[in-house]
């Protein structure tokens, strides 16, 4: 696979991406899978815990929650997203995530054009 554009991911296989990132103890672990001016794919595993504090991105986001629960906050509504849930932080929209409990998630950011 010559130019595989995704990397740190086996190309032509199945697999549980879940199992792709794992959990360390007071940390946020992160693999990401590209990452380019138009999109950005990264999984996190989250310590119960920890937090990426309030911010803003220029493009949408997905999340994407694999395992466990998170409190994810957009404007000033919070929501609890589990495992099998999904949800969009808007562009320019200040937004925070923070692990409930122990969690893992897939994060697709897609970024405006020029």
């Amino acid at each position: 696979m010559a130019n595989q554009m995704l990397k740190n991911i086996e190309a032509g296989k199945a697999m549980d991406m879940a199992a792709l990132v794992a959990y360390q103890e007071g940390q946020i672990v992160s693999r990401t899978l590209t990452q380019n001016t138009a999109v950005s794919i990264t999984l996190f595993a989250f310590d119960q815990g920890e937090e990426i504090s309030t911010h803003e991105s220029r493009g949408d986001a997905l999340v994407y929650v694999l395992d466990g629960e998170a409190a994810i906050t957009i404007g000033e509504t919070a929501h609890a997203v589990k495992a099998g849930q999904s949800i969009v932080m808007p562009a320019n929209i200040a937004h925070a995530v923070k692990a409930a409990g122990r969690f893992k998630m897939l994060l697709v950011v897609v970024f405006p054009g020029r």
